[in-house]
């Protein structure tokens, strides 16, 4: 129990406000998690939006929906 406590001292966690204190890293690092996660799905539907975009635009060429018709 002395080590921990020495080590959670030694950290900047010696306090009586130590619980406090890794209650809100642990807060923060879900919230880093939440983000990240949420910019990983966020770029992975835009990329699949603009490759639909480009095969809708592909076929709408080469069907030549629009533009000129010979």
């Amino acid at each position: 129990e002395a080590g921990a406590r020495r080590a959670l001292s030694d950290v900047g966690l010696g306090g009586n406000d130590a619980v406090l204190t890794i209650h809100d890293m642990r807060s923060l690092l879900e919230c880093i998690s939440f983000v990240r996660r949420t910019a990983v799905q966020t770029a992975v539907h835009v990329i699949t939006t603009g490759i639909l975009i480009a095969l809708l635009a592909g076929i709408a060429m080469k069907l030549r929906w629009f533009g000129p018709n010979p």
